[in-house]
């Protein structure tokens, strides 16, 4: 009995996690414990992902070979019910089973695995993701964000602040525990102590599932849908931008105003201050060219200054490294939405041409191999033409699966006959034992359900906090929260599935025979409140949020109380839109007047043979004539001299604010950040982002 299909699949996950990690993470800048740990934590979410329908086909093989006699039957700590006091016993009458005659109408899957491999392989999984969840990962998060100075402090910060977070949860098992110790009729040994604390976690879970699936199954099918139509897309990025250069602005102002802070302090500390390699610490912390600005600058008048000590440091690196994750994240998004209105912007014009040619602001970089098949002719047809009905089939396809998964949330609780599509799929393709069917069905419907999850829990305004941003610019903290919410929804949502199919006793409530895996999750049949009441009725609540997503009364709410939304028919988000295109054309020639200046340079350095130090003696003497030329741009550069001079003799209080250079600073700074990060392989400064325990 060979193992070739799971170890197959174990590589193919770990090949596909590895990637995605890169393409999102920075391996050469982030600490290799954080690395690490979020490579732990995405592959093994997946892997339950991709070896559950295996578990599946294995499940329903075995099932056949029991129900035709041909072995005992096999029922792996199953859970059974007693009619007559409706409590939970367990058989553990485990056998091994044999392989089938070839006479035998159980036909042995390709997949097939030996009866003892899952077991383990589900139990080294699934523990290791919850550890990690739950105790490794929190940690490490609290940590990057603390303000500390030693490895010890941090640490202690971030166990006080989780303890604090987990202070709920443990009251909650402390209530539940309470409950089940006053019930005579409920024994509470090991297996159910870790019975209560995996589904205990799963209930939570699929709290969140429901409430993230109730938005995705609505908003997938209509995204793809619209984004078929250049005109909403070009109107929503705009509308982007608009509340975008907002929040990017307050980014800029409130870490300014930290940085000014910072020089504050740090005027207050001679070389020799016993907090002085603190500071050093924070400094560190701050982008090559901010800092280099800011000391060049005059030393801020801050009477409100915190006195120099080892707390007011502490808040003050704390705050910073809050501050500088908020500028890079709105940083990155900002580089990124120009890039995406750019392109939408071709595209929307090439669409208008009569000589079906796509047009280009900006040459993309292409393989020469590429550009030989892939011309503008072509490039016209498939962006303006195959793409649309592509997209739009793709839309109609994924509203149909939705659909499906509602209907399947609604009635898998109805035992006979049974009315949840996928539980028909699955029962058909059993009949002609179709395990590759099996299979696929399984894999598609999850890795479904999961994209819907997923995108919810990184589109919505409220967690946009951590941003997952390609091209390596995704920071620490984020990787953190996309592993801990990876390993927290994905048992949940693979319990959810397999009710949905019929292949959990719990819910068709009779002995069968179950996956390996939903033996090692168990069920919460200790607790009735939770396992006939939340567990079933609960997932219902899908219906009435995919009702107020399609109709958008979420976003109309938010809206009505001055959280502006995109909302089509709305004056404010049609002004949004206007102000957002103004920004972006703005923004078009910026970077066309860069590019031409760029251009010109890069001639002149080819035509007459001439270095960078040339070029800026010959840029120099071209200001001078010009200055010869224009008399009137040189008196205005005189007179805003001797404004300097004169603001320079004044008292302090006349002086010019430094948080608004730093400003005017930054504004420049910023706009190339991404640009700049990209060639170095960083995180949107001026330096690599340091690691997890680099300052100790």
């Amino acid at each position: 009995m060979a193992v070739g299909p799971l170890v197959f699949e174990i590589i193919i996950t770990f090949i596909i996690a590895s990637s995605v990690l890169h393409r999102y993470g920075n391996w050469y800048h982030h600490h290799i414990v954080v690395t690490l740990s979020v490579l732990i934590a995405w592959y093994f979410s997946m892997l339950i992902v991709f070896i559950l329908p295996l578990d599946v086909s294995n499940t329903i093989y075995e099932t056949c070979v029991s129900a035709h006699n041909l072995v005992e039957p096999r029922f792996d700590h199953l859970s059974t019910f007693d009619n007559t006091n409706e409590s939970l016993s367990t058989v553990s009458n485990v056998t091994t089973i044999a392989p089938a005659p070839l006479n035998s109408p159980c036909q042995k899957p390709y997949s097939y695995v030996p009866s003892g491999v899952f077991p383990v392989f589900w139990r080294v999984v699934y523990w290791t993701s919850q550890v990690l969840t739950w105790v490794i990962l929190p940690l490490m998060q609290s940590y990057t964000k603390a303000g500390d100075f030693t490895f010890g402090a941090k640490l202690r910060s971030a166990i006080i602040d989780n303890a604090i977070y987990y202070g709920s949860y443990l009251l909650i098992v402390g209530i539940l525990l309470l409950y089940i110790a006053l019930r005579p009729d409920i024994y509470l040994d090991g297996s159910k102590l870790r019975t209560i604390a995996a589904t205990a976690s799963n209930t939570w879970g699929l709290f969140w599932l429901v409430l993230l699936l109730g938005y995705g199954l609505v908003e997938v099918p209509r995204s793809i849908w619209h984004s078929a139509s250049a005109h909403h897309t070009i109107n929503h990025a705009y509308f982007r931008a608009a509340k975008l250069l907002h929040e990017k602005a307050e980014a800029e102002d409130h870490l300014n105003d930290l940085l000014q802070s910072m020089r504050a302090l740090g005027e207050r500390m001679s070389p020799t201050h016993p907090l002085r390699p603190c500071m050093d610490i924070i400094e560190s912390k701050v982008p090559t060219e901010l800092l280099d600005q800011m000391r060049g600058m005059q030393p801020p008048d801050s009477p409100h200054a915190d006195v120099p000590s080892e707390k007011a440091l502490v808040r003050l690196h704390k705050q910073l490294l809050k501050a500088l994750q908020h500028h890079r994240r709105v940083d990155t998004q900002w580089g990124l939405l120009m890039e995406k209105i750019l392109a939408l912007e071709d595209k929307h014009k090439s669409s208008v041409s009569v000589e079906r040619i796509y047009y280009h602001t900006y040459t993309p970089k292409r393989p020469n191999f590429l550009n030989t098949f892939y011309t503008p002719r072509v490039e016209w047809y498939w962006e303006c033409r195959v793409k649309c009905f592509l997209l739009r089939g793709l839309a109609v396809f994924c509203a149909l699966v939705s659909v499906a998964v509602v209907w399947s949330e609604l009635t898998f609780f109805v035992k006979e006959p049974p009315l949840t599509l996928f539980a028909n799929f699955v029962q058909l393709a059993q009949k002609s034992s179709d395990y590759l069917t099996i299979e696929l069905i399984s894999t598609l419907t999850m890795a479904y359900i999961a994209l819907c999850a997923y995108s919810t829990l990184f589109k919505v305004r409220v967690l946009n906090l951590y941003y997952l941003a390609p091209h390596h610019l995704t920071d620490e903290y984020s990787l953190i929260f996309s592993g801990m919410m990876l390993c927290r929804l994905t048992p949940p949502m693979c319990l959810n599935f397999l009710s949905l199919i019929h292949m959990d006793s719990h819910v068709i409530d009779k002995p069968t025979e179950e996956t390996h895996y939903t033996q090692i999750m168990g069920h919460m049949d200790v607790i009735p409140i939770i396992s006939d009441g939340f567990n079933v009725y609960f997932p219902m609540m899908i219906v009435a949020l995919c009702l107020a997503t399609y109709y958008n009364l979420g976003s109309r709410l938010l809206s009505a109380l001055g959280f502006q939304q995109f909302i089509g028919d709305d004056e404010l988000t049609t002004d949004l839109i206007e102000e957002g295109r103004t920004i972006a054309s703005r923004e078009s020639r910026k970077r066309q007047r860069m590019e031409e200046s760029a251009q010109r340079r890069r001639e002149f350095t080819q035509r007459f043979g001439v270095g960078e130090s040339t070029l800026s003696m010959y840029r120099s003497a071209r200001e001078r004539a010009e200055n010869l030329v224009r008399p009137g741009a040189r008196r205005e550069n005189s007179v805003e001299s001797a404004q300097l001079e004169l603001l320079g003799d004044s008292q302090p209080s006349q002086r010019p604010d430094y948080s608004s250079r730093t400003s005017t600073f930054s504004h420049y700074h910023i706009q190339d950040s991404t640009k700049n990060s990209r060639s170095r392989g960083g995180t949107g400064g001026g330096r690599p982002d340091h690691g997890l325990f680099d300052d100790v």
